[in-house]
């Protein structure tokens, strides 16, 4: 865990935070994170026809990616006091992992 000082900034004034978390899931049974997918995308009140349309297809085109459908940051930060969510954005993509190599490094900026 790691922490910027911001103790230059005026007293009042709004403090924004940039939360990165990287985290690596094992997809264990693909059918099922596709199907759990497509009914999240079908119950989902605030999709559009044309997105969710989009979205039905990049499930079907690579099931992988359905477990961005299940990222949700107003839950993440929801109940935290004193926390207003501003902004968020998510993805989630394939990667190279080798869980017995004790080596892999997290992307930073």
């Amino acid at each position: 865990m790691t922490s910027t000082d911001t103790s230059a900034q005026e007293p009042g004034a709004p403090r924004y935070v940039r939360l990165s978390i990287e985290l690596i899931a094992e997809i264990t049974d693909e059918d099922a994170l596709k199907a759990a997918a497509l009914a999240q995308v079908q119950a989902d009140e605030y999709l559009d026809d044309d997105e969710r349309a989009q979205s039905v297809e990049a499930i079907e085109l690579d099931p992988t990616g359905s477990l961005a459908h299940f990222i949700d940051p107003v839950a993440l930060l929801g109940e935290v006091p004193g926390v207003e969510l501003t902004q968020a954005t998510w993805e989630s993509a394939q990667t190279a992992f080798d869980p017995e190599d004790d080596a892999y490094e997290f992307e930073t900026e």
